[in-house]
Parts: structure tokens; C-alpha cells; sequence
């Protein structure tokens, strides 16, 4: 990114039809921490990397519960979330006190695009540089939405934002297909094996993730947005080393009995 005389306002466009500072907000997201979310039909799951700004410093909260049936995930500029997660928890309440019923996840995605959108148009102000992955539970099922800085939502099965988020979205590309028929503890798992896929060799513990869900029981009640508790989530990671290190089974080509020539393999051309 390099400063030009397109960027100075988020009002002016460039001959090339885009809004620099829009994208400069966007690049922002990628620039802040990984988050991941994914959602079967009872449930829904957000995860966030932990990330301290130095070794003398904790952690910045990444993960917001903005009502009992929705929470936020963010990445970006932190103290923008705040300020959105805020106006989130405001329009649930006051929803909920007009309507006595809790607001749909797709219509709080869709107040939280047009705050943003708001921001890409006027001049006196400029984008917010954060991402939200939205996750919730309403009458519909759980929901996934992606709030974007230029006003933009999409709603997914599962997805991941931040910094090195590629390689988490790789991992949940190979297995979102059979999302809707897991399990809550499954759901955690995998957001988990996302989160260790963004780390880049640094050992994934309880200390460094946020792991949230929402979702609904078996007989039908609701389970409240609830962060999960730190010693769950080292459980959790020290059942899926220990699953990773069992040895695996002999295949049948080691099974056979001693004796039988196999076929020798043809030779491979280079």
C-alpha cells in the first residue's frame, strides 16, 4: 500500500472506480489477529488467537457476547470493535424491549453493514478498520455472517479473517461440507485445528485462544453465547495431541503374511 491523491477522503474515486481508504480498512483486517467461526444447524462456534502486543502486555479481548443469542469475533482494530459491539448489544435490547422476542442474527448483520456502510460515504468520517464474524442462534437455526469495513456481509458455513487466516480457510474448505450434522464438541475441535493451522508452528494452549458457542439443545432450550472455560479448552487440545501421536493401524499391504511376492511397482517416468 502506498499513499496517492485518490486516498485523502473516503469520498474521492480513483480513475480505476475504487475507494483507497475502504481498502486500506480492509487491509487492516487482514493485518490483526485470526479469527475463525463456524456453525452447524444447532450451533454455532467462534475461536480467536489470543495475541499480546508484547511480552510485558496481556491480550486484547477478541471475542464479545452481544446478547444470550449472538456474540462477535474480531479482527482489526480492536477499540472499532468495541465501539460496534456496543451498538450491537444497544439494538438487541432495544429490540427486545419493543418486540419482547430477540432480533434475528440476518437483520443484526444487516444494521451492523449499514453503521459501516454509513462510513464509506460521508467525508467527515472514515471506515472502521475492522472485520466481524458474527455468530448466533435464532428461530431459523445458528447463522455465520462476515461484516466486512465497506459495508459488505455474507453469511457462511464456516470462515476464518486476520492475519495468515489463509491456512485456516484451506483447513475448513476440505471438511464444511459436513458441518451441519456435527456435533457441538466436533464444531470445537475443528475451530481449534484452524486456529493451530494460523500459528505457524507455535504450540496452540488454552493461554492463547478464545473459544466461544451458541447454540440449542437437544430438548429444544437454548444454550447462551458463553465463552468456554480455559480448562475445557486445554482438555480439549490435549485429547486432540493425543489422537494426532496414537500410532495408526497396519494397512492390509502391511498385513499380508510372509511368504506372498507382491507385485513389483512399475518403474514411474520423470
Amino acid at each position: 500500500m502506498f499513499r496517492n491523491q485518490y486516498d485523502t477522503d473516503v469520498t474521492t474515486w480513483s480513475p480505476q472506480g475504487r475507494l483507497f481508504q475502504v481498502e486500506y480498512a480492509m487491509e487492516a483486517v487482514k493485518q490483526g489477529s485470526a479469527c475463525v467461526g463456524l456453525r452447524s444447524r444447532t450451533h454455532a462456534v467462534l475461536a480467536a488467537v489470543n495475541k499480546a502486543a508484547s511480552e510485558l502486555s496481556s491480550h486484547q479481548r477478541k471475542v464479545f457476547r452481544v446478547a444470550d443469542h449472538a456474540g462477535v469475533a474480531l479482527a482489526g482494530l480492536t477499540a472499532d470493535g468495541r465501539v460496534l459491539s456496543r451498538f450491537l448489544r444497544s439494538e438487541c435490547i432495544n429490540h427486545s424491549f419493543v418486540y419482547d422476542a430477540p432480533l434475528p442474527v440476518s437483520r443484526l448483520a444487516l444494521r451492523l453493514a449499514d453503521k459501516a456502510q454509513v462510513c464509506t460515504q460521508r467525508s467527515w468520517k472514515r471506515p472502521y478498520g475492522v472485520g466481524l464474524l458474527v455468530a448466533g442462534l435464532d428461530e431459523t437455526g445458528a447463522h455465520l455472517y462476515y461484516n466486512c469495513p465497506s459495508g459488505n456481509y455474507f453469511e457462511y458455513q464456516a470462515f476464518a479473517i486476520g492475519s495468515r487466516s489463509q491456512a485456516a480457510k484451506t483447513f475448513l474448505e476440505r471438511r464444511f461440507e459436513g458441518y451441519n450434522d456435527y456435533t457441538p464438541e466436533q464444531l470445537i475441535k475443528d475451530a481449534l485445528s484452524a486456529i493451530k493451522e494460523t500459528l505457524q508452528g507455535e504450540k496452540l494452549t488454552s493461554s492463547n485462544c478464545t473459544v466461544s458457542i451458541v447454540g440449542r439443545k437437544d430438548d429444544g432450550t437454548m444454550e447462551p453465547f458463553e465463552m468456554i472455560d480455559a480448562k475445557r479448552i486445554q482438555e480439549i487440545i490435549d485429547s486432540m495431541e493425543a489422537a494426532e501421536e496414537a500410532p495408526a493401524e497396519p494397512s492390509a499391504m502391511q498385513q499380508e503374511e510372509p511368504g506372498t511376492d507382491a507385485a513389483a511397482p512399475a518403474p514411474m517416468d520423470i
